[in-house]
């Protein structure tokens, strides 16, 4: 049995080790039996994340953007329908075949017309007692029910007219038979008369003009009473069934179009599960229809179907936060977190694989994971896992760096074929950040929004070979910073500026005066912005910083 898909995510605005620790995690998941693991991504790549995957030949993660619970992923797309012109015997072959209990009724186009239930049929064929003269109805054309049959017909007129009729069983006397057909309120000519080999009943139906005359328990007719059919112009047809067992399923062969329940609720395929959960509360449909365009259908599903737990699972890697994984990660199962960041919000109804470890990169724990349980990454993924270890700790000089590290890259290096210092040439020498995008895209292309007490933050960090492309854009990138968080309705938002060369930062911050105050760092005069010495990592150095402002300004995490 094909499984479900797992999609693995890093997080928005992704950097290189949130794709690289993605891509090979897929590949640690399928050297272990898990197939079904893929690697995705939730934003866009940049330059540095781009020039890693053209050199090892290693694709773009496909982009999936939104996990959130669809119609679609619940919705039943084999859907067993039927037509107005369909009869109750169809409609109950369909019932009984596919097990359902609920049929839409559509047009020739597909169209959603309304639907039909067994419940209804039952209320149709056992109508109350006061309406027992509903027995008899049925409204249908002769084509039907010779259809229902299986019949053999000998003489039809009129065979498609649709009609309604009266079934009767000619089994009293023939005395008896002309009185009783006499006193009912239909008729003759619209009456349908099942006969078993009463010769006598059979020519009294033929002379009286009856509609039909079915000739039950697959019995021959006498050459005399097929002419005489003839010349009256009487139907005459033969059921290979009983009389009792005939007059039923001659009521099956009523057309549905006056049973189709018309009343009925439809939605789109996109529509969220949890809003459709909320407009259904008080309904009791049966079935609710999915259409597209002008109500052709293309899927149903019913309240069971929607109240059942998602079947979307996701691993994260590379952060923990909700407000930075994939929009509807919330409302999914979440199956594993691997990560290397500071304890987020992360909601959980079921326990999760949580593998958080302080090392300096996602990529350093699952190619330990790798190593560990000696399974040897081919050359690509080998690169892939360096790529995301050398990127994360800036070839190893970030404060985040472990001694994991080192080791890992060694063990790496001859099955990548290519040494640690010569991927890092290749990586950080890659176009400058400021120099190819907009502000408003600089801004947003490495961003990570975080949650305390009522408030979010957001703090974007790029990287540079120098500052010197950065001086003629600082106005820029001010105003671009100032607007997201106005637009984000964040407490603050801040650019962290890495030199990878002199390992020291620049800060741009957007907030009121108050939090700019505890900002202690000095302003360098050339750049109008904060000069942080030494400081390269955002996890380890400068969240820490910001978590003592904020309880400065009595914020608590």
């Amino acid at each position: 049995m094909k499984k479900d898909r797992v999609y693995i995510f890093g997080h928005k605005n992704p950097d290189a080790d949130a794709i690289c620790s993605a891509i090979a995690y897929e590949a640690f998941k399928h050297a272990t039996g898990h197939k079904e693991f893929v690697a995705v991504r939730c934003g866009n790549t940049n330059a540095r994340i781009e020039a890693i995957l053209d050199y090892f030949k290693c694709p773009v993660p496909q982009f999936i953007g939104d996990v959130t619970p669809r119609i679609s992923d619940i919705m039943r797309s084999e859907v067993q329908s039927v037509s107005k012109q369909s009869t109750c015997f169809e409609a109950l072959e369909k019932i009984d075949q596919h097990d359902v209990r609920v049929l839409p009724v559509v047009d020739a186009k597909n169209r959603v017309e309304g639907l039909i239930s067994f419940f209804q049929l039952g209320e149709f064929f056992i109508p109350s007692p006061k309406e027992s003269r509903d027995l008899r109805r049925v409204y249908t054309n002769i084509e039907s029910i010779i259809r229902s049959l299986n019949a053999i017909s000998i003489n039809t007129i009129q065979k498609d007219l649709i009609e309604e009729l009266s079934v009767h069983v000619g089994a009293m006397d023939i005395s008896s038979f002309g009185e009783h057909h006499k006193k009912l309120s239909t008729p003759v000519d619209r009456s349908i008369i099942v006969v078993g080999d009463r010769k006598d009943i059979q020519e009294k139906s033929i002379n009286l003009g009856v509609r039909l005359l079915i000739i039950s328990g697959g019995l021959s007719i006498e050459d005399s009473i097929v002419e005489m059919a003839k010349e009256k112009g009487v139907s005459l047809i033969i059921s290979p069934y009983d009389s009792a067992t005939t007059s039923w399923i001659v009521r099956t062969a009523s057309q549905l179009e006056g049973l189709i329940e018309n009343r009925i609720h439809c939605f789109q395929k996109d529509d969220r599960v949890s809003s459709v959960k909320k407009r259904i509360a008080g309904l009791d449909d049966p079935l609710y229809m999915v259409v597209e365009g002008e109500k052709k259908l293309i899927g149903v599903f019913s309240k069971s179907d929607i109240l059942r737990p998602t079947k979307k699972k996701i691993v994260l890697v590379d952060h923990n936060e909700i407000s930075q994984a994939v929009d509807g990660a919330s409302e999914v199962k979440i199956l594993e977190v691997i990560d290397h960041h500071k304890l987020g919000n992360l909601p959980s109804e079921e326990p999760v694989l949580f593998i958080n470890r302080p090392v300096g990169s996602t990529c350093s724990i699952i190619s330990d994971l790798f190593r560990t349980q000696r399974i040897a990454p081919d050359q690509t993924i080998a690169g892939i896992l360096m790529s995301g270890i050398i990127s994360d700790t800036l070839l190893l000089n970030s404060p985040t760096t472990t001694p994991l590290e080192k080791e890992l890259l060694d063990w790496l290096e001859p099955i990548a074929k290519i040494k640690s210092e010569e991927l890092a040439d290749i990586i950080f020498s890659t176009g400058s950040v400021v120099l190819n995008k907009s502000a408003e895209e600089t801004i947003k292309s490495d961003c990570k929004i975080y949650e305390e007490n009522d408030i979010t933050y957001s703090v974007s960090q790029i990287e540079e070979l120098g500052f010197n492309n950065v001086k003629g854009k600082i106005k820029d990138l001010n105003k671009a910073l100032k607007q997201f968080r106005e637009s984000q309705k964040h407490f603050f938002s801040m650019l962290l500026i890495t030199d990878i060369n002199s390992h020291d930062s620049l800060l741009l911050v957007a907030s009121d005066a108050e939090l700019k105050e505890e900002i202690k760092f000095p302003v360098h005069s050339r750049y109008s912005a904060n000069l942080l010495k030494g400081v390269v990592s955002r996890k380890k150095q400068l969240l820490p910083y910001i978590a003592s402002m904020l309880k400065n300004l009595g914020i608590k995490s």
